[in-house]
């Protein structure tokens, strides 16, 4: 080996940090650290780990060493995910294109820039050059009037033969980890949807070196070669996992974690999140900060499906910012959960957001109140893993263009969309039990699509597998994205749709199945159902559950005191009431049936009066049954859900 004959003129190894100062070793500079950062083990000692967001260091103008008409810069780093766009590892550079800087691309790329004749000329590698989660070691050389070249892992990879000399900038700082300005992330869809903004690296940094020398190949070499890193503290950033299951039905306020660098971005204390677990199911349904609280259901292997919210958007002259839809509300100023119910019938929760842009504008504010769209989604939950979402809105909010429904699986970093989905991605079913499979591949889609389904079901390579089913009368339409889109869930870059190139974060995908379900309207308000869950059935039981829903069995009340308020097929609940506090046995009939099937119904009796109930099918008590109690202000109500699945008719007693 060649024995590297310079030492550096520049060099940070992030050995000493004292009160946010980087003490740098060839000056002696404590460099300001800005951000959230951390320690962490480096190639040698330690190193200085990024967040991606907030994170970078500052050397000032004058405090920096111009290395002449020859330098090498050289760098060892490991990334959690790729920049959004083109990012520093070391940066001096101004306006007037004056400098030198040695990048990382938004798809792994490395690229070492120098200001010649006002123009960035660039040195560049291939996609993918630098992989996540592994030690990489960078070095780009400068020599005026010859060439530049770049080094990865100490081996030679490009190239340029260069006219001129650069011109270095006389006053502006030295940045470590982030753009010096801000700008639009790349592979955006809608530029007018996109928002400019600090971004930076997410991962770990050590040993940055500046020579005033234009190192040899084989002193670079020998500079790789002669470290031995242990592997990288960097996890995969995994959606959020439950590590340990309650064991039993309900809804449970949490804090969910996704990754340090993520989490402590949020200004927030305990029990921001909510996660919804059953005990005869394995998966779970969690409004998470994330999804920006969009309800996901996850099933036993950690696949994720979620769902879009209510979305709008401009028309012409007024189409200036994109869409406006929760998936927007990076911070979740408009979007809010709360559990209003909770007991071990039934769980509800509520979601409300507003619709908003990119730009953090809502949608359609009246100028005389400034009342603009806000929508309530209400998700009446029950212990067979499924749940009732009911999403209202006041009449007139919506503008002209809108979007109901859209349904979203999301990918895991590093999971493509045939790990997550067979072939045949979705099953679409009417109420006739007329099925259809649906391919990635739309050509072998038949032209005669009639569109009127009314249950979908996600082919998830997992045991319990997402559906819905909408009311008779919806409409379904089918496209399949390959590629996907990654400025949601989790991203924080304000950009109304972004190509997901590469599989180094989370991403949604397919977005679709979308339905135009059937709209009601009630007084001011207007709504749309369905029901949503993840379980093992097949597709005709899948049916049956959705008939069992949208064409309940009649009911029918024996004795005196008690009255029926109908079924509310926007709770999936028989609705009952106490008008004799005396009343202590309610006896009920429902008419099942093959074309109505009954299927763990639920009632709720309100001035049940009473902290305990006796469920009898067919005059024995029964056990597959819950019962719940909600204590109200003007009494108490009870709630009970019944597991069964039969199509003829059936009696129930409730008794105190």
């Amino acid at each position: 080996m060649f024995a590297m004959s310079q030492k550096p003129i520049v060099q940070w190894d992030f050995e000493n940090i004292n009160n946010r100062k980087a003490v740098e070793v060839a000056t002696n500079i404590a460099d300001t650290i800005e951000g959230n950062f951390e320690l962490a083990t480096g190639v040698i000692g330690k190193g200085l780990r990024l967040d991606g967001f907030t994170t970078r260091v500052i050397r000032k103008g004058k405090d920096i060493r111009i290395p002449g008409a020859a330098f090498t810069i050289e760098t060892w780093i490991s990334l959690g995910e790729y920049p959004l766009n083109w990012c520093p590892v070391f940066t001096t550079e101004s306006d007037e294109v004056k400098g030198y800087r040695l990048l990382i691309g938004p798809s792994g790329q490395v690229s070492f820039e120098t200001a010649i004749s006002e123009q960035w000329i660039s040195c560049s590698s291939a996609n993918e050059t630098v992989p996540l989660r592994k030690w990489t070691h960078i070095a780009g050389v400068y020599t005026a009037q010859k060439e530049m070249a770049l080094y990865v892992n100490g081996e030679l990879i490009s190239t340029l033969a260069i006219k001129g000399s650069l011109t270095y900038p006389s006053k502006s700082s030295c940045i470590l980890g982030m753009v010096t300005v801000p700008g639009k992330p790349v592979n955006t869809i809608r530029t007018w949807g996109t928002v400019e903004a600090y971004y930076g690296l997410d991962g770990i940094v050590d040993e940055i070196k500046l020579f005033d020398t234009a190192l040899t190949t084989e002193q670079i070499k020998d500079n790789f070669l002669k470290i031995k890193p242990v592997t990288p503290d960097i996890q995969t950033r995994r959606l959020p996992v439950i590590e340990r299951n309650p064991g039993h039905f309900g809804a449970f306020y949490t804090k969910l974690k996704y990754y340090p660098g993520w989490d402590n971005l949020w200004p927030v204390d305990q029990d921001p999140d909510i996660v919804v677990c059953f005990d005869k199911n394995p998966s779970k349904l969690i409004f998470w900060r994330g999804s920006r609280y969009g309800p996901a259901w996850v099933s036993e292997n950690e696949n994720w499906m979620g769902d879009q919210s209510l979305e709008t958007w401009g028309n012409g002259e007024n189409d200036i910012e994109g869409c406006f839809e929760h998936m927007q509300d990076r911070h979740c100023r408009f979007s809010h959960v709360r559990i209003i119910e909770n007991n071990d019938a039934r769980a509800v929760v509520h979601w409300r957001y507003a619709l908003v842009s990119s730009h953090d504008h809502t949608w359609m504010p009246d100028p005389k109140t400034g009342w603009e769209c806000w929508v309530d989604e209400y998700y009446y939950i029950y212990p067979d893993g499924s749940a009732i979402r009911k999403v209202s809105w006041n009449k007139g909010t919506t503008g002209d263009a809108i979007q109901y429904q859209e349904s979203l699986p999301f990918t895991q970093p590093g999971q493509r969309n045939e790990d997550l989905l067979d072939n045949n991605y979705v099953t679409v079913a009417d109420y006739d039990y007329n099925t259809r499979t649906v391919s990635v591949d739309l050509r072998k889609q038949p032209a005669d699509w009639p569109g009127k389904y009314t249950v979908q079901q996600f082919n998830f390579k997992s045991q319990n597998k997402p559906y819905i089913c909408f009311e008779p009368g919806n409409d379904m339409w089918v496209r399949w994205i390959d590629v996907g889109y990654n400025h949601y869930p989790v991203n924080q870059a304000r950009s109304d749709g972004r190509w997901a190139k590469t599989l180094d974060r989370p991403t949604h995908i397919s977005s679709s199945p979308c339905s135009d379900p059937v709209i009601h309207e009630n007084e001011n308000r207007m709504y749309w159902i369905g029901l949503y869950g993840m379980n093992g059935l097949n597709m005709n039981d899948l049916i049956s559950f959705g008939r069992s829903w949208a064409f309940a069995p009649k009911l029918i009340i024996s004795g005196n005191g008690t009255i029926s308020k109908g079924y509310d097929k926007t709770q999936r609940c028989y609705q009952l009431e106490n008008n004799n506090s005396k009343v202590g046995t309610v006896g009920l009939t429902l008419k099942g049936s093959k074309d109505s099937p009954v299927i763990n119904p639920a009632f709720i009796l309100k001035n049940w009066n009473s902290n305990s109930a006796k469920i009898l099918v067919s005059g024995i008590e029964t056990k597959n049954c819950r019962v719940g109690i909600n204590h109200q202000l003007d009494g108490d109500d009870l709630v009970v859900y019944i597991s069964l699945n039969e199509e003829v008719p059936v009696i129930i007693t409730i008794k105190k």
